[in-house]
């Protein structure tokens, strides 16, 4: 298996992975509000260096990670258990995990209508999933965002597609690309693997880079 954060894995160690006290795009609060406290095996799918590994446990989880990239991985076993691993295609049995949570990775992933489905299959009935990644109608190819108080917002937002255009070349979509899916189809994503809906939160300001989702697995599913 190749993948193209193997390539990324060491400028991603050392310039690019979030620290424990930059919380600007709000991601680590949403966990900390979606998740929450709880206990047992929570799997974090596209776990990259395993930057969140240290809050999931802090929040009582026991971390485990699963990524396709072994560059990244290196990086992540010394922060919890890994496993690579394509996420379309976890190596878990039905419904033993009562958590898992998604990372900033959805758009690394062209095929993550079916991860969805992979993740609804391993998750306990009643099990969580938070989902947190950039925000589909404001972060993508379409968007430049050269001036933060002024994001520009130019057609192509209601095209699926996947794409390296990017208004930096400090980020991560020129280097690896992205896949895009309209706020709709994501949200469609969630429901048609079987997820029930629970809150949502948005990240960053005055415009939104997040967008994050607690979804439950509907008891009776599978």
């Amino acid at each position: 298996m190749e993948a193209a954060y193997d390539e990324i894995a060491d400028w991603y160690e050392r310039e690019f992975m979030p620290r424990d006290g930059d919380d600007r795009l709000r991601i680590r609060r949403s966990i900390r509000e979606l998740l929450g406290q709880g206990s047992g095996p929570c799997l974090e799918t596209g776990c990259g260096t395993g930057a969140y590994a240290g809050l999931l446990s802090e929040l009582g989880w026991t971390p485990v990670g699963m990524d396709l990239s072994a560059g990244m991985l290196g990086y992540a076993r010394s922060r919890l258990p890994v496993v690579r691993g394509d996420a379309e295609r976890l190596p878990f049995r039905d419904g033993v995990l009562p958590a898992v949570v998604s990372v900033m990775v959805h758009t690394d992933m062209p095929g993550y209508m079916g991860v969805l489905r992979g993740i609804s299959r391993v998750l306990r009935p009643g099990g969580v999933l938070v989902h947190v990644g950039v925000h589909p109608c404001f972060v993508g190819g379409f968007a430049d965002w050269s001036d933060r108080d002024a994001v520009v917002i130019r057609p192509g937002y209601l095209d699926r597609h996947r794409t390296n255009a990017s208004w930096t070349s400090q980020g991560l979509r020129d280097k690896v690309g992205a896949s895009h899916w309209p706020l709709p189809e994501l949200l469609h994503g969630f429901l048609d693997a079987g997820f029930a809906l629970e809150r949502f939160a948005e990240g960053c300001a005055p415009v939104p880079m997040t967008l994050s989702v607690r979804a439950r697995r509907a008891v009776g599913v599978g």
